[in-house]
């Protein structure tokens, strides 16, 4: 389809957010045609942009150099949340396949995880790599709930629980457990805390429907989990970091941008359910964001924190 450029969308609600934002920058649509998009991750070696249609089965891929989109996967597993890793491999989330992936340079798969303590994971959600190589990801059950974005199954571990995958032995441990739907998450610029956001209110009554903040300890554990912030509008879902460690997280009504203090400090407004965002561009400083149907970008005045 055609570019489409909408009308500025910002919304700064502090002080602190009036250097973020370009008054002339626009949010253009760059693609529509999915029906849950999610997971995307930037290649800034080759200029484009992958995420997941996940109902769809298939991986997409944007050409920030020419602006064509074309199917970089299909089937894709019902793939959910990307990354790129240090070596700058794809490393997937996979619903259908339930397991953690990585598409080496030649185009192989290599299965990184698929099971904890000999038991199926549920089905890997969302993913990012530590600079030690360290592999660290999200696992509730939507794709085991139903057949919309997987396949419908008990439940092996019986929990949804977050993990990290050891870069030397390739073990998986457990580093936290008290999550009832772990989804999105992130490290601070510095490494130092990982944010993690639960989005059990998908499921129950009054679940939590906010991101929680961990200090990483020793470069494998996690300390603490209080509440970093709660969604005004919907649930978070996935989200990023800029440079100054600031958050940019996916709403029911757009991206909320909150301040390291945990203050809401900024909005963009986007016309469909967001789920997910990522920095790309040459100086990470244009937000693709993936809104149900569709694929967005803005550029802001900020850069992503590097995570490569």
């Amino acid at each position: 389809m055609t570019k489409e450029i909408l009308d500025p969308a910002y919304e700064v609600l502090d002080p602190r957010a009036k250097g973020l934002f370009n008054k002339t920058a626009k949010l253009e649509r760059l693609y529509e045609g999915c029906r849950w998009a999610e997971g995307p991750a930037y290649f800034p070696a080759g200029r484009y942009l992958i995420w997941s249609d996940i109902p769809n089965n298939r991986i997409m891929r944007y050409d920030e150099t020419d602006g064509s989109v074309s199917v970089f996967r299909e089937p894709s597993n019902n793939t959910n949340g990307h990354t790129v890793d240090r070596e700058g491999r794809l490393v997937s989330c996979e619903h259908l396949g339930r397991r953690v992936s990585r598409t080496e340079h030649d185009g192989s798969i290599t299965v990184l995880a698929d099971r904890w303590n000999g038991k199926r994971l549920n089905s890997p959600n969302d993913v990012v790599v530590k600079s030690d190589g360290s592999i660290w990801f999200t696992d509730p059950a939507y794709g085991i709930d139903w057949d919309y974005e997987g396949a419908r199954a008990e439940s092996e571990i019986g929990a949804c629980n977050v993990y990290r995958i050891d870069p030397a032995s390739g073990a998986v441990d457990l580093v936290a457990d008290d999550f009832k739907r772990p989804n999105g998450l992130a490290f601070s610029p510095d490494e130092s805390k990982l944010y993690i956001a639960d989005t059990g209110a998908s499921h129950f009554e009054n679940g939590p429907r906010h991101i929680r903040v961990f200090n990483v300890e020793g470069g494998r554990t996690l300390k603490g989990g209080e509440i970093f912030a709660t969604c005004t509008n919907g649930m978070f879902d996935g989200f990023r970091c800029d440079e100054d460690g600031r958050i940019w997280t996916s709403a029911a009504d757009g991206v909320h941008v909150y301040d390291p203090d945990g203050t809401m400090i900024a909005r963009v407004h986007v016309p469909e359910i967001v789920a997910n965002v990522c920095f790309g561009a040459l100086r990470r400083n244009r937000l693709y964001i993936c809104g149900t149907t569709s694929l967005y970008a803005y550029y802001v005045l900020v850069r992503g924190a590097k995570t490569f």
